[in-house]
């Protein structure tokens, strides 16, 4: 039986109007399923949710185009940075256009606007001597002739041991380091050990913010920040805040604007931030609206949404800045999400190991509120979660066509057959009908708690509800049924469903805002008319859609997704795997040369394991009986590891039978058997057997065959 909602109605803070951020997404290549999942989904619910209520809303991105990959990319390409962003900001904006992210503004760091910013931002905080002037130690690569920026360092992490650690962070343990940190660091350039030279740089004293950071969010927030963030901001405060540098030695960024700081720029993670400001200043200037209003007015609620390996920035580092410049207002929350993953497999984009947001479309056409449905479901708010193909179908198959677009295919199919598309003019209600659509109009309440708590994936749960309160009554009404015996009674039903069907077109619109569209198509409600498509309407107004109004035909809202177009992406990522195990695999290096002579002396025959047993008190010894074709003899091989004494009797092999004999704990082994790896690391039989995948031949060959 459908639970009716009970949830209390949570309200939006008294706020005038809503600044939301979105994490800039690095240019250094397209965007993935995670970053969708993690960032972009979220907020665009978030910021859709608000315009419905009719809230003020600037929804704020762009192109964070400075970082250090960007540089790492251009070398690796052999182009310049200028390219390496020129090209993925045009694949990313097409991306977050493709998929429904409905920024008010995306702007871009390399623009002139956030270049003037962020040198004014500076400016203020050297000006009011809020920074540290340091000359320090850097690594610097000789070889190169260059300081290494974080990211051209890998070294040892000193908290996890990854050898892979980069000079910023480990991706491992999620420390965030410093290059100096790292233990046996290289350079990523040349491959040589860097050594320390000196620089100057200003630090931002993040220790002069430590007690105001505690107090504003471990107690002023404790109860409304998610523990995620919490968790990880107390860990940072716990260790103790340490001043951080502002400034680097590199050729791709924002120029420091002081003197003495000639070939210095901004850090990327000082400017990119204020990408924030920059891109809302460029929205202002366009529309006529004043920026201050977005980030400097008490009266504006400040959101970023973001991924939890961005929660020191917004939580810690940027409030700072924004503290120390002292005009700007603070976020009122950080709702920073986990990590998802593909296939059980942690995303990654250097091993291709990721759903292409620009590729998917190309194979799944049209489909783009079943990939956001599906990723919100399976949204990471509170732990890392896993993206899989069938999961996948079985949410658009089992849910989206089966409950959401079942429920409105009945609905328009009778309303046309029985009514021409006009929706009835309805008799008496029954008990049942005023029940159902009590429990419409509550459902907007407990949606909006959800959202307002930053719980997506449980509002849309609560959004498929309404969906299953239209099936439920339309299976328990039975109109099709009815019409035969009780016409009039058959025109309440349908008007009842009908309610249910535009209530659904409204409620949908933050989660699946291509369904939105199309279904206010399919019931032709004019969606540019806000006083026909606004999220109060739903419980507020007894009559949703009018008796006597025209609805359209009915349209397939999700299609079946077949078994062959999930095999096909599932081949894909097996593809992709083989590819980073062949990429990844050692060779071991060839050994001296030898003459044919000493090959010649080698006598390998093919022989069958005929008894095997464990080496008493040896773990890694099998004593076995193999028959040669010469001889059946003992020999003592050290694959007990891998194999149990059943599993190798009656094996074929191949024999060294000419090896001299060695004694191996008393007993006298005469031969050896031969072994190899296969490419998942597997110790394997190098045998004649033609069943083998090492075998050369499609046909056994008899014991004591020579090898030659």
């Amino acid at each position: 039986m459908l639970k009716s909602p009970t949830r209390g109605k949570a309200e939006l803070s008294e706020a005038k109007r809503y600044t939301v951020t979105a994490a800039l997404p690095y240019t250094n290549g397209p965007i993935h399923i995670g970053h969708l999942a993690g960032v972009y989904v979220p907020s665009d619910i978030y910021a859709r949710y608000l315009r419905l209520q009719g809230k003020d809303v600037a929804f704020i991105c762009g192109s964070d185009e400075h970082g250090v990959a960007i540089s790492m990319k251009a070398k690796k390409e052999g182009i310049t940075p200028q390219q390496v962003i020129d090209k993925y900001d045009g694949i990313i904006r097409q991306s977050f256009i493709d998929f429904g992210i409905s920024f008010d503004n995306y702007s871009r760091t390399s623009s002139k606007i956030h270049h003037d910013t962020a040198q004014e931002f500076f400016r203020k905080l050297y000006d009011h001597n809020d920074f540290i002037e340091e000359v320090t130690e850097q690594l610097y690569d000789a070889k190169a002739d260059q300081f290494l920026a974080d990211r051209f360092v890998t070294g040892t992490c000193p908290k996890c041991d990854n050898p892979e650690a980069y000079g910023d962070q480990c991706e491992k343990c999620g420390s965030t380091l410093n290059a100096t940190d790292l233990i046996n660091p290289k350079s990523t350039i040349t491959g040589e050990i860097p050594i320390l030279k000196s620089t100057k740089h200003w630090f931002l004293p993040l220790d002069r913010y430590q007690d105001f950071l505690t107090q504003w969010i471990l107690v002023d927030h404790a109860k409304d920040w998610k523990a995620n963030v919490l968790g990880q901001v107390k860990s940072w405060l716990d260790d103790g805040l340490k001043p951080r540098a502002v400034t680097r030695d590199l050729d791709w960024g924002i120029d420091v604007p002081v003197e003495g700081a000639e070939g210095k720029k901004l850090y990327v993670w000082f400017d990119a931030p204020i990408g924030y400001i920059s891109s809302t200043k460029e929205w202002a200037s366009r529309t006529g609206k004043n920026w201050e209003d977005y980030w400097k007015n008490p009266d504006t609620s400040l959101v970023h949404f973001i991924g939890k390996d961005n929660i020191v920035f917004h939580c810690i580092i940027f409030p700072a800045m924004l503290k120390a410049e002292g005009t700007y207002i603070l976020p009122e929350n950080v709702p920073a999400n986990e990590f998802l993953n593909l296939e059980g497999n942690k995303l990654s984009t250097s091993k291709n190991w990721a759903v292409w947001l620009h590729e998917y479309l190309l194979d799944f056409p049209d489909k783009q509120d079943v990939l956001r449905y599906v990723l919100t479901a399976n949204a990471p708010e509170t732990k890392d979660n896993d993206f899989t193909w069938k999961d996948f179908q079985a949410r658009n198959n089992n849910e989206l066509a089966a409950v959401f677009g079942n429920f409105i295919n009945r609905v328009v199919v009778l309303t046309h057959k029985y009514y021409n598309g006009i929706v009835p003019s309805p008799n008496e209600f029954t008990e049942v009908d005023e029940k159902t659509l009590a429990e419409l109009k509550a459902y907007p309440a407990v949606i909006s708690s959800s959202i307002e708590r930053y719980r997506f994936r449980e509002a849309q749960g609560e959004l498929m509800n309404v969906a299953r309160l239209g099936n439920k009554y339309l299976a328990d009404e039975e109109p099709w049924k009815m019409v035969k015996t009780d016409p009039e009674r058959v025109k309440t039903q349908m008007y009842v469903a009908l309610q249910i069907a535009w209530a659904l077109a409204t409620l949908c619109e933050p989660f699946l805002p291509f369904t939105a569209r199309k279904l206010s198509r399919i019931l032709v409600i004019p969606t540019k008319e806000e006083s026909h498509f606004n999220w109060k309407l739903v419980s507020e107004t007894s009559e949703l859609l009018k008796s006597g109004h025209k609805i359209g035909q009915a349209e397939i809202l999700f299609a079946q997704i077949e078994d062959a177009e999930i095999q096909k992406q599932i081949d894909k990522l097996e593809a992709t795997k083989k590819a980073n195990i062949m990429e990844n695999q050692v060779i071991e290096p060839q050994k001296e040369t030898s003459t044919f002579d000493d090959f010649a002396k080698l006598d390998l025959r093919v022989g069958t394991i005929l008894e095997a047993e464990k080496m008493p008190k040896a773990n890694k010894l099998l004593v076995l009986k193999v028959d040669t074709g010469i001889d059946i003899r003992t020999i003592v091989s050290g694959i007990a590891e891998h194999f149990s004494p059943e599993e190798v009797i009656g094996k074929r092999v191949t024999v060294l039978v000419n090896l001299a004999p060695r004694a191996l704990r008393g007993v006298e082994s005469q031969g050896m058997i031969l072994m190899t790896n296969d490419k998942d690391g597997k110790l394997v039989f190098v045998n004649p057997d033609k069943t083998s995948t090492l075998s050369t031949s499609s046909d056994g060959v008899e014991n004591g065959a020579l090898i030659s």
